[in-house]
């Protein structure tokens, strides 16, 4: 589907553009606004299991919403998070995204919950993957600012797992301690996930865990005088 994309980063707002009898489905919240002549649908995508594994394990909405265009016209969605967007096709190939990076997709997309094992246990995302199959346009979303790593072949990369937005089928990872756990317990550095290509690895500038860290010591507290 080839729809025009308006991205706004001082806003980070996305605006697509849908011609008559193309639709879009997104991540429940995530819509801003819609022209006159679009039409939304909310319901369990993938039925009750499927929808399921991607709210309770995948960190994703129980519902999504699918916007079909009865006549040429746009919707403009916004992640929850302040950071950029990024649009990326898929051709007969499968994206893994992390918990609360989905925005929305083309409903020809098949989105599932991906089970990642023992890999992504200690992960400070959780166990589990959103997994984009097929062939359509995809959206995502970051904390902060998100830049795109190309890998070639053999070639490795290691990122913080907090700072993981999504990655190609194609690159196998693995997760492991920053130097062992005397490291990971007092060095403010924890797991760390690295990639082999070949393959795309989407990485973002900030991380949840790390502004939760910073923010509840100051929450005040029934103590605080």
């Amino acid at each position: 589907m080839d729809h025009t994309i308006d991205y706004r980063p001082s806003f980070a707002l996305l605006t697509v553009s849908l011609d008559e009898g193309e639709s879009l489905r997104s991540e429940a919240g995530a819509m801003v606004s819609y022209s006159d002549g679009i039409d939304i649908e909310t319901n369990a995508k993938g039925g009750l299991f499927g929808s399921l594994k991607r709210s309770v394990l995948g960190g994703e909405s129980f519902f999504q919403n699918t916007f079909s265009a009865r006549q040429a016209g746009e919707v403009s969605f916004a992640p929850p998070l302040p950071g950029d967007i990024v649009h990326h096709g898929l051709e007969d190939e499968t994206l893994y995204v992390q918990s609360g990076s989905y925005i929305a997709s083309d409903p020809a997309l098949d989105l599932d919950t991906s089970f990642g094992g023992a890999k992504t246990f200690f992960g400070s995302e959780g166990l589990f993957l959103l997994k984009l199959t097929g062939t359509g346009d995809s959206f995502l979303s970051s904390y902060g600012a998100i830049h795109e790593v190309e890998l070639g072949e053999g070639e490795r990369y290691t990122v913080d797992t907090g700072h993981i937005v999504a990655f190609d089928e194609t690159t196998s990872f693995s997760v492991e301690r920053v130097g062992g756990l005397k490291s990971t317990l007092f060095s403010g550095e924890g797991l760390v996930c690295t990639f082999t290509g070949p393959g795309t690895v989407w990485i973002q500038s900030r991380s949840m865990d790390s502004f939760l860290s910073w923010l509840i010591p100051k929450l005040p507290t029934n103590n605080s005088a």
